[in-house]
């Protein structure tokens, strides 16, 4: 069953159409300028959840980017703000590190080139802009880097969803972690009330499907729409049109088991994931010749591509920053590279939207 998507936040009505789009800063991505100036962006380009670290001085910036678009668009829409967690070890809850002093001096630093985040220089790893991808564990020829995993607080949790408005929380999970899951739902459910939406994030494994059964015998009845996350290959949407596979075929397979719910792709997902469900048939837009009605997925959600989509203009900002000594100065005090940003992010969120595009400005900012 869906519980009152009709009576709750409109951008949850894009659950219902099949056009939701979720923006994933990184549930470890910690750079304050950078969360605030992806909030803006993809807010203007019409996201409908904008998920982030439980992190307070994160939520603070994109609470600051998510107002500030809704002060240029003069509109009251604005996305719903989400929160990561995790019941227990997980690769989206780590960072990278290692001892600089410890490489060698004729080392070509492959770790450098391969960071998608610019988290590495020659002071090691910048820790803010880390947020776990794993990729330089391989490919140090003296096998220095190591990660340091962290699970969330739940009592934490409960005060920024109390505090600061939080009005989603998607909990990353594994098959196998029902008991880790269950104390973690136990601390927290006294809050749940307040959420608009709850997400279940985990990957495809042998028994998973049995696995999430019983996660939602757990946690039902609830009072607000459930999404689970088909985390197909995490964070790797940046590496290739290929990645995208693995999320929609275990998609397909939460959607022939007809668990209630909605089911969103994450992990791997770029600009060919619309074109693969398209092919496959799994968009709400593809009618049965029958005329059945069967489920379809209702959503995608990107992190790294749709960072890297913007990644350019966000290095140009900060370039003109170094040049001209500035330390404040924002993406919307520079509307050529805001508008930029805004297109570039416009074609990926209306992959997948059908409605007309928004403006990025009001006539009365212009």
């Amino acid at each position: 069953m869906i519980y009152g998507v009709k009576d709750r936040a409109y951008q949850l009505q894009s659950l219902i159409q099949g056009n939701w789009f979720k923006l994933i800063c990184g549930a470890s991505y910690q750079h304050l300028p950078t969360v605030r100036s992806l909030a803006l962006i993809y807010s203007l380009a019409g996201a409908d959840c904008i998920d982030v670290a439980a992190d307070k001085a994160v939520i603070f910036a994109a609470k600051e980017g998510i107002a500030t678009a809704t002060k240029l668009s003069n509109s009251k829409q604005k996305p719903l703000l989400m929160i990561s967690l995790n019941d227990d070890e997980d690769p989206h809850f780590r960072k990278a590190e290692f001892d600089e002093t410890k490489c060698p001096t004729d080392c070509l630093r492959p770790c450098e080139s391969i960071c998608p985040a610019g988290a590495i220089d020659k002071t090691g790893v910048i820790d803010s802009l880390c947020y776990g991808c794993g990729r330089c564990l391989p490919i140090c020829p003296e096998n220095l880097i190591i990660t340091r995993s962290y699970v969330s607080t739940p009592q934490v949790v409960i005060s920024l969803i109390e505090e600061m408005g939080i009005e989603g929380i998607e909990i990353h999970t594994q098959s196998g972690h029902f008991e880790q899951f269950s104390r973690l739902w136990q601390t927290i459910s006294p809050v749940v009330a307040k959420l608009k939406v709850i997400a279940i994030s985990c990957q495809d494994a042998p028994n998973v499907l049995h696995y999430m059964r019983s996660l939602y015998t757990l946690i039902t009845p609830l009072p607000c729409p459930l999404i689970w996350q088909t985390d197909g290959r995490p964070m790797s949407g940046d590496i290739g049109a290929g990645t995208t596979h693995a999320a929609v075929k275990f998609a397909k397979k939460i959607i022939d088991t007809n668990l209630p719910g909605y089911v969103q792709l994450a992990g791997g997902t770029n600009s060919y994931t619309i074109t693969k469900l398209n092919s496959a048939r799994m968009l709400k837009d593809w009618h049965n010749n029958d005329g059945t009605n069967h489920k379809k997925v209702s959503g995608v959600a990107y992190g790294s591509y749709a960072r890297s989509l913007v990644l350019p203009i966000l290095e140009q900002l900060e370039t003109l920053n170094n040049s001209n000594n500035y330390t404040t100065n924002t993406l919307e005090s520079n509307p050529q590279l805001l508008q930029q940003a805004v297109v570039l992010a416009h074609s990926l969120v209306t992959q997948i939207k059908t409605q007309v595009p928004r403006q990025v400005f009001s006539n009365s900012n212009q």
